[in-house]
């Protein structure tokens, strides 16, 4: 918790969650599973959707672990990816598989529920969608799609929002920071001439409606 500085981040000094937050087991297995790299995005995404969390009167337990387990299946290659989602009996569409990183939040839904008895439906959802995002997301999941986006390691270089933008964005209004970052993703795509998926644009279309500025 100590390597996240939230000091001149989100202009707080320390994290705002009122709870003490833990599932050391789970800790314990995704640190030994990840890559150090992504071991330490996942714990920014966890703490930083946890704060969220407390700003916006959501479930920090919810928002810590949906954070913790949103890249559970991201060790897996790409194609291994697909593979399993075919045995799992996982519907892809042809966008996903020519794009596999579109896969794994289906995968980790999967995952979570199967492998770490995740039973609750707003958290598996959150984890499903955090890569693509859906017309009218629950809180929860919109906390997970922009906690992924804003976590404490993210540098990019964003345009047309600053990601300093879209980080203070999401701790005044969750809609607002899903216009931001849905705009500069679909940019970024459109850019490097890459597939945009239609649940993308969907979400997208839908985030360009009644945002309060």
């Amino acid at each position: 918790m100590k390597y996240i500085r939230f000091h001149n981040l989100y202009g707080y000094e320390k994290p705002l969650f009122k709870k003490k937050v833990t599932t050391p087991k789970i800790l314990s297995y995704l640190k030994a599973t990840l890559r150090p790299k992504r071991f330490r995005h996942t714990l920014g995404v966890a703490y930083t959707a946890a704060n969220l969390a407390a700003v916006h009167n959501a479930d920090e337990e919810k928002a810590f672990l949906a954070g913790l387990l949103h890249d559970c299946a991201k060790f897996y290659e790409k194609e291994e990816q697909i593979m399993l989602c075919e045995e799992a009996g996982i519907s892809l569409t042809e966008t996903e598989r020519l794009n596999p990183a579109l896969i794994h939040g289906k995968l980790g839904a999967f995952y979570a529920k199967t492998k770490y008895q995740v039973e609750d439906e707003e958290i598996l959802s959150a984890i499903r969608y955090h890569t693509t995002g859906h017309p009218n997301m629950t809180v929860l999941e919109k906390i997970i799609y922009l906690a992924d986006y804003i976590e404490p390691g993210r540098a990019m270089d964003c345009k047309p929002h600053p990601l300093q933008e879209v980080r203070a964005a999401c701790f005044q209004n969750l809609d607002n920071g899903m216009r931001f970052a849905l705009e500069n993703g679909i940019s970024y795509l459109r850019e490097q001439n890459q597939p945009i998926d239609t649940i993308s644009l969907e979400t997208y279309e839908w985030y360009q409606k009644g945002i309060t500025l």
